[in-house]
């Protein structure tokens, strides 16, 4: 991955779980890295993880629902590391296992604000750039359950399919440009965010469903994210990469 050398890479979601995991391996494969997260303690814990690969990180503190803020906050970080190449949309909140009657107007909209909207906030932050320069990279958080669905959280795979929606579509509205959209579909991955106390019996029947009889790990998706953000991919552009264990196949 040398083509990443150098690189601008902003990633939502960066002070946990998978894009704190992102963050860890691009700038090992030589990125800097624009650490966004609303959580400012996880954001800085990535910053150092960034610098420890001899990196440069710039901590970007805010909610990717706030569109005028963040874009404010994008100049910033812009300003330090220079002009954007990938963009990770990995943001996002889960379902917490909620059936049809329990999703109410309020939860809802916060599904779809954090994990969809999210998207579109961070990618107009960017997308002028890009298309000035002809190049750049966009890659979009699906999940299983935005391809096949599940019993509980129907707004969850709503969101997550809606994604995978706006992938395809804004690989071809960007294609013109050399702009490459595409997006990772995690399985079963255990973070802070899906690895919740209470939830053992559901994990086990999970794993059980798996093919290949175990959960991935953070750096399963990372190295997908990776894949599509670097020089390997020149010629993929709305595609779905999903690493899931033969879950969805």
């Amino acid at each position: 991955m040398s083509s990443m050398a150098g690189k601008v890479v902003l990633i939502t979601g960066a002070g946990s779980g998978l894009g704190q995991s992102h963050a860890a391996l691009l700038s090992e494969y030589g990125a800097n890295i624009i650490v966004q997260d609303i959580n400012g303690e996880g954001a800085a814990k990535t910053a150092e993880m960034v610098a420890a690969n001899g990196m440069k990180a710039h901590v970007m503190i805010g909610d990717v629902r706030d569109s005028d803020g963040f874009a404010d906050l994008a100049k910033e970080a812009i300003n330090a590391l220079g002009p954007v190449d990938v963009l990770v949309n990995n943001a996002g909140i889960s379902s917490r296992g909620r059936m049809f009657e329990e999703i109410d107007d309020d939860i809802m909209a916060e599904m779809f604000d954090i994990n969809v909207k999210g998207a579109y906030v961070a990618t107009r932050a960017v997308l002028a750039s890009m298309k000035e320069r002809k190049a750049g990279r966009i890659i979009n958080t699906s999940s299983v359950f935005g391809m096949a669905g599940t019993t509980q959280g129907s707004h969850y795979c709503g969101a997550k399919a809606a994604l995978i929606g706006l992938t395809k579509a804004w690989a071809k509205e960007f294609a013109p440009w050399n702009i490459l959209v595409n997006a990772v579909a995690p399985g079963f991955i255990p973070t802070p965010m899906t690895n919740r106390p209470g939830k053992d019996e559901l994990r086990k029947a999970r794993i059980a469903s798996v093919p290949l009889g175990h959960e991935g790990v953070p750096d399963d998706i990372s190295h997908a994210v990776a894949y599509f953000a670097s020089e390997g991919s020149k010629y993929v552009t709305g595609q779905v990469l999903s690493p899931n264990g033969g879950v969805v196949i």
